[in-house]
């Protein structure tokens, strides 16, 4: 009876992330706060933040609204044109507009108290406009018989999650598209899909995880490239392939060790890529080596404050991140509390706690990105015009706690009603018949 009302009580409170106030985040507890509970608030660079946070509103100005009832969108662009025309001069007064627009909420998947971080950064690589024996990995743009069911092309971004993806075959149906063992043995081949081509398939796989990159091509020319679609199979990591078959030791893993190991190992290398089934394509966003890279937002990326989220979250929402970080150095990490910016997604970052936080361009972001995996606590901003307060009295309520008298009282009557032997029976098989808890959440 206890396992059934505590199974009751956690599907309520993931159906109340479907009513419609404020906002829809399924499988998502909030929790409104103070500011003097944000712990750090007060000693971070607003000013800091609130460029990038302008930033974002840039981008939603020449976004084109739709009547859609979003209302997370709606109450996000009017807090935006506030803070077009604000010009704060000092962290205090960047602070201020932030707590006067915004309230605090503590965001964690359901059941649980903190979020997952992870660091990304803009590779740079060298590269061709033609192939030859030194440049010979093609990096693809999106092919045209990659389709999503729902999809119509021009309309908004290619979908990197939800939808269907794959090719239509003679018959007109939806068919897996060509996986990444494929599409490097020549699937794709033919087909004029090349942007460029670069040096080796470690450069290609880096751009890939990364989402986005700078090609120097022969003539000094900077290509950027940024993530475009992707062949509809999930991400697998790497690193755990190569970890799981003893190729690398765990605390010796970064992605300079696996480069090494990919040239030592070019056939046992392309084994181990190719089960990573995801394959991603590109699209040129620029000829310049000024500025940072664009996010899926649309707007120039800020290091250190923008970072990528799950699709579920609005583009230009403020998250303050709590965490312990190796940013300054390896070990021991230290404190990182400061306020982000939603500007960016990508295939991998699933969860309403889930953040990539973008560090910069080139191998010393490389390496302070590779060494972030850790928790971290997040408190999402919500503009002020969504109340909490008043949403929560309409979303429904779990049922009562029973007494513990009630619960007694069951529990006499359930074995007053139940035969000795079967009584005997279910003793000797009880733990063996029905999962442990940990079982259930690891199978």
């Amino acid at each position: 009876m206890v396992a059934s009302l505590f199974g009751a009580i956690l599907s309520l409170t993931a159906n109340a992330a479907s009513a419609d106030e404020p906002l829809k985040l399924p499988d998502s507890q909030l929790e409104p706060v103070k500011w003097t509970q944000v712990a750090g608030w007060t000693t971070d660079d607003h000013l800091a933040a609130f460029a990038a946070y302008q930033t974002s509103c840039r981008g939603l100005r020449n976004t084109r609204r739709t009547e859609d009832g979003r209302r997370l969108s709606g109450a996000l662009w009017s807090v935006c044109h506030k803070a077009l025309g604000f010009r704060p001069q000092h962290s205090n007064t960047a602070r201020t507009f932030f707590e006067q627009n915004f309230q605090p909420v503590r965001i964690a998947r359901l059941g649980e108290t903190q979020g997952f971080l992870t660091g990304y950064y803009e590779p740079v690589v060298q590269g061709s406009r033609f192939p030859s024996p030194e440049f010979h990995v093609p990096l693809y743009r999106r092919p045209p018989d990659l389709v999503a069911v729902g999809y119509q092309p021009g309309s908004k971004a290619f979908p990197n999650k939800g939808p269907r993806i794959g090719r239509r075959n003679e018959q007109n149906q939806l068919v897996p598209y060509h996986d990444r063992g494929a599409i490097e043995t020549g699937a794709l081949d033919g087909q004029k899909l090349e942007i460029c081509w670069l040096k080796d398939p470690f450069d290609l796989l880096a751009l890939q995880i990364e989402g986005s990159g700078r090609v120097i091509l022969e003539d000094g020319t900077p290509l950027r490239v940024n993530y475009d679609s992707h062949n509809g199979y999930s991400f697998s990591s790497i690193s755990h392939a190569l970890i799981e078959r003893n190729l690398i030791p765990r605390e010796e893993m970064s992605m300079l060790r696996i480069r090494e190991w990919m040239a030592a190992h070019l056939d046992e290398a392309a084994k181990v890529r190719a089960a990573n089934r995801s394959y991603i394509f590109f699209r040129i966003t620029g000829l310049s080596n000024e500025g940072e890279p664009v996010g899926a937002q649309g707007v120039p990326l800020t290091a250190g404050r923008s970072i990528a989220v799950d699709r579920l979250h609005e583009y230009g929402t403020p998250f303050f991140i709590d965490a312990n970080l190796p940013i300054e150095r390896a070990k021991p990490p230290s404190a990182f509390r400061r306020l982000m910016i939603a500007q960016d997604t990508g295939s991998a970052i699933v969860g309403p706690a889930r953040a990539d936080l973008y560090l910069g361009a080139g191998d010393d972001a490389a390496r302070v990105a590779g060494r972030i995996r850790h928790p971290g606590r997040f408190v999402m901003l919500l503009p002020r015009e969504l109340d909490m307060i008043a949403a929560g009295k309409h979303m429904p309520l779990p049922m009562p706690k029973p007494k513990l008298s009630e619960l007694v009282e069951v529990n006499k009557q359930e074995k007053g009603n139940v035969d000795p032997a079967d009584e005997i029976g279910a003793a000797k098989s009880g733990p063996a018949s029905r999962p442990r808890l940990r079982d259930r959440f690891w199978s």
